[in-house]
C-alpha cells in the first residue's frame, strides 16, 4: 500500500479547510480536526482520517447538523443535560468534557449527559483533558450495532467504549480507554478498506462462522471481552449513555457509514470527580498505587509493568515528531472532498 507523509500541522489545516467547505464554523473545524490528528497520533488510525470523508458524506446527507444549535439545561451546579442537535460528534464532546470539568471544578463533581450527537472519535481524548484539570474521570458512549447479546444470533449492542482516566502525578496520565469488543470496528473498516485481514478470533461472519475477512466480519458480528461478562459489559453501557441520556439505545444508533435514513442520536455519559474530594493525600495514595503494581516480579520478557495510557503516550510523543502516513485510500477521500 502506497503512502505519502505529511507534518500533521499541514494535514490539520487540510482538514480544517474540508470541514468548513462542509459548513462548519473555523471554531468546530478546529475541534473537529484537533481530534482526528490526535487519533493518527496515538496510531488510533480507524478513528482518524480514515473517517472523514464519512462524516461529510454525513452532512451532505442532512443527517449530521454543520450549524447546530447546542442547547445546555443545568438541572444543578454539578449536574447538566446537552441536546446537541445533532451536531458532529466532536463538538458535542468537545462542549460537554469542558461543563464536567466546570461542574467538577464548582462542586467536586461533574455529571454530563449529552443526546441527539454522532460518533465523537476517542473517548481517551476527553478523559484526558479532565485528568489534566486533576481530576477523575469515567466516559460513556454507545455505537452502532456490532455485537450479539450473550445468547443471541443477531448484533444489537455497539463496541460500547468504556473511558476511566485518573492523574497520576506524572506527565503521563493513567487513561484507560477500551472498546468491549476483541477489536474496533474502527480498525476492521480500516483492513476492509485497504483490503488486507483481521486477527483471528475477533469475528463472526453472516453465518456464524470465524473469519478474518473484514468485509465478512462487519457483515457478521463481532466478539465481545470476556464472553457473556463482555456482553453485559456493552448492555451496560448501552443504558448509560444511551437509556439514561435521551439518545438512541437497543440497536438503533445507525450504522455512520452505510444508514443515512436519519441522525444517528448516539448518547454520551461524562463523570468528573476532583481527587480530594474524599481524600487530602490522593497524591501519595495514587503513587503509591502506581509504584506497588510496578514493583512485581515480572514475567520472563516483560522489562516493565506498564498502567493503561503509557503506551498510548509513547506513540504519541514519538508520533509527534514524525510526519504521518496518509494511505492511498485517505490521499483519495481527500481529493474528493476538496474538489
Amino acid at each position: 500500500m502506497e503512502k505519502v507523509k505529511l507534518k500533521a500541522a499541514i494535514l490539520k489545516k487540510e482538514v480544517i479547510k474540508v470541514f468548513k467547505k462542509f459548513g462548519l464554523s473555523q471554531d468546530h473545524a478546529k475541534i473537529s480536526a484537533n481530534a482526528l490528528i490526535n487519533a493518527e497520533l496515538v496510531g488510533a488510525y480507524g478513528h482518524g482520517l480514515s473517517r472523514l470523508k464519512m462524516y461529510c458524506d454525513r452532512i451532505s446527507k442532512k443527517v449530521i447538523n454543520p450549524k447546530p444549535k447546542i442547547k445546555i439545561k443545568n438541572i444543578s451546579q454539578s449536574i447538566s443535560h446537552i441536546d446537541a442537535d445533532n451536531s458532529i460528534g466532536f463538538v458535542a464532546a468537545d462542549i460537554a468534557i469542558k461543563k464536567a470539568i466546570k461542574n467538577a471544578t464548582k462542586t467536586g463533581i461533574g455529571l454530563v449527559a449529552v443526546k441527539n450527537s454522532g460518533h465523537y472519535g476517542l473517548s481517551g481524548y476527553y478523559a484526558e483533558q479532565a485528568v489534566k484539570k486533576n481530576l477523575v474521570t469515567m466516559i460513556y458512549t454507545n455505537a452502532p450495532p456490532a455485537i450479539a447479546p450473550h445468547g443471541a444470533l443477531k448484533s444489537l449492542f455497539g463496541t460500547n467504549p468504556i473511558c476511566f482516566g485518573a492523574p497520576v502525578g506524572k506527565k503521563v496520565p493513567f487513561i484507560l480507554d477500551t472498546s468491549i469488543a476483541m477489536i474496533n470496528r474502527g480498525k476492521i473498516r480500516v483492513a476492509e478498506r485497504n483490503k488486507t485481514s483481521i486477527p483471528e478470533g475477533v469475528a463472526l461472519d453472516k453465518h456464524g462462522k470465524p473469519t478474518t475477512d473484514a468485509k465478512k466480519a462487519l457483515q457478521g458480528v463481532q466478539l465481545p471481552i470476556a464472553s457473556f461478562r463482555g456482553s453485559g459489559l456493552a448492555w451496560m453501557v448501552d443504558i448509560l449513555s444511551g437509556v439514561l441520556t435521551g439518545g438512541n439505545h437497543a440497536g438503533r444508533v445507525k450504522d455512520p457509514f452505510e444508514d443515512f435514513t436519519g441522525p444517528q442520536n448516539i448518547g454520551h455519559l461524562f463523570i468528573t470527580i476532583k481527587t480530594n474530594l474524599f481524600v487530602k493525600d490522593y497524591k501519595l495514595r495514587i503513587k503509591d498505587n502506581i509504584k506497588r503494581v510496578k514493583s512485581l516480579p515480572k514475567i520472563k520478557g516483560v522489562k516493565e509493568i506498564m498502567y493503561p495510557g503509557e503506551n498510548k503516550y509513547k506513540r504519541f510523543k514519538s508520533n509527534s515528531k514524525k510526519e504521518i502516513y496518509v494511505s492511498n485510500v485517505v490521499k483519495k477521500d481527500f481529493k474528493i472532498l476538496i474538489n
